[in-house]
């Protein structure tokens, strides 16, 4: 092949390889061959260690979910009476609870994302699909970019119902992180509740010891609790977002 068409060539492949950069460049595949040529790697199985609400890993290997799209660990959102709350904590925490229930999580590959992370389709050892569950139960959203509205259904039964994230203002986690940075890596350690008790203490208040309404001063105060503390549930009783609703 003559060397001004090899040439030629190549340069239509990088151009073709930075347009698509451009284009999608949120949580972008690796434009690597291994993500064109070359066997897949095989599905992994193991009990999992949630990093966020829509990346685990196991066996040291970061597994992003394929499709959907969760509250980044830092950011929070406004709940029914427009308190903040923690909802990529949150999320990380609703994702722990559900794959606790059934043991170990499956994932079959679908590609490699910049970060290296086996991005995949990920079931519980039931056959229950952990995208759709998160989904469903609105603790992530679809995200039409990669999932061509798989999960939309499960959204639209979510935003109905209220659950999750839609019980009151949220920014899209993609647009969150383009009003953060938006190529910021991600975490680099497992949510763990032995991190809770550092991270839940801001303006005076603390998660140790346990407090009841009656003990409490403040809505303010009692929002905090709920969802900042491993306890703070048991403060809204009625499942509805509220805690303490004698003081709000």
């Amino acid at each position: 092949m003559p060397r001004r068409l090899i040439f030629v060539t190549a340069a239509a492949i990088g151009a073709f390889a930075a347009e698509t950069a451009i284009l999608h460049s949120d949580r972008l595949p690796d434009l690597t061959p291994s993500n064109w040529i070359g066997p897949k790697p095989a599905p992994m199985t193991g009990v999992a260690s949630v990093i966020d609400g829509d990346t685990i890993e196991i066996h040291g290997q970061r597994i992003r979910f394929n499709g959907i799209d969760a509250p980044e660990s830092k950011q929070y959102c406004d709940d029914a009476k427009g308190f903040e709350y923690p909802c990529g904590r949150r999320s990380a925490e609703a994702l722990d609870s559900f794959l606790a229930a059934s043991r170990p999580v499956a994932c079959i590959f679908v590609t490699w994302d910049r970060y290296h992370r086996f991005v995949g389709d990920c079931r519980r050892a039931d056959g229950a699909s952990v995208a759709a569950w998160m989904v469903e139960h609105g603790q992530a959203l679809d995200w039409p970019r990669y999932s061509n509205g798989a999960y939309a259904p499960q959204q639209v039964e979510a935003k109905a119902a209220r659950l999750g994230l839609w019980v009151g203002k949220f920014d899209a986690p993609w647009d969150w992180r383009a009003s953060h940075g938006g190529g910021a890596a991600p975490s680099s350690q497992p949510l763990g509740i032995i991190s809770r008790k550092l991270v839940a203490q801001s303006g005076g208040l603390s998660c140790e010891p346990r407090r009841y309404c009656s003990q409490i001063s403040s809505c303010e105060d009692a929002q905090w609790y709920l969802h900042n503390c491993a306890w703070g549930r048991k403060l809204d009783r009625d499942g509805d977002g509220v805690a303490c609703e004698t003081l709000c």
